[in-house]
């Protein structure tokens, strides 16, 4: 759709939010709907968002699912996010409406372009554990510890390792004793 590639490339959507906690920018769900809207005014294009909670083999998700059309051809993607009904410190409402807003964000993501590889936003695990993209924890008294150990001893360079894996404080100062 030659009105959607126009809308991708005019499309900005800044990092207006601000996490203190994690100390980066991020762009909301709502940053990227403010943004696109003058876009969808201009082209004549029509942008409906919509979710639904799946479950896969025990696994709570909401599946997002945004479209555009012209009124002539359509285009739609899809973004899942995982639900965690017992996560601390949010009732089971905020749960479902974080992951919500967690999919729809990404579902627009896909369809306008918004690359997100270098936003913090994309790598945080919110406490979670690692996803499988990113770089894994190095625990003390594993076998990649011992060789990071010897490494080190050996003259090697801590920038290298953190290059390699995500490190803890508490690791990293038994490492540098």
């Amino acid at each position: 759709m030659e009105k959607l590639r126009k809308i991708q490339a005019e499309l900005k959507a800044p990092k207006n939010q601000r996490n203190n906690f994690g100390k980066y920018n991020y762009r909301s769900c709502e940053d990227i709907l403010e943004a696109v809207k003058p876009l969808l005014d201009k082209y004549k294009c029509t942008l409906t968002i919509s979710d639904e909670v799946r479950e896969v083999c025990g696994v709570l998700f909401v599946e997002a699912m945004a479209f555009i059309s012209d009124g002539k051809d359509s285009v739609h993607t899809k973004a899942q996010a995982g639900i965690d009904p017992n996560r601390k410190g949010m009732d089971i409402a905020q749960s479902f409406g974080s992951s919500s807003s967690y999919a729809r964000k990404y579902c627009l993501n896909g369809l306008f372009l918004i690359d997100d590889t270098k936003d913090a936003d994309s790598t945080n695990t919110h406490g979670k554990g690692a996803k499988s993209t990113e770089k894994s924890w190095l625990n003390k008294d594993t076998a990649e510890f011992k060789k990071v150990q010897t490494y080190l001893k050996g003259g090697g360079n801590i920038s290298k390792v953190e290059e390699k894996y995500r490190i803890s404080k508490e690791v990293k100062e038994l490492l540098t004793k």
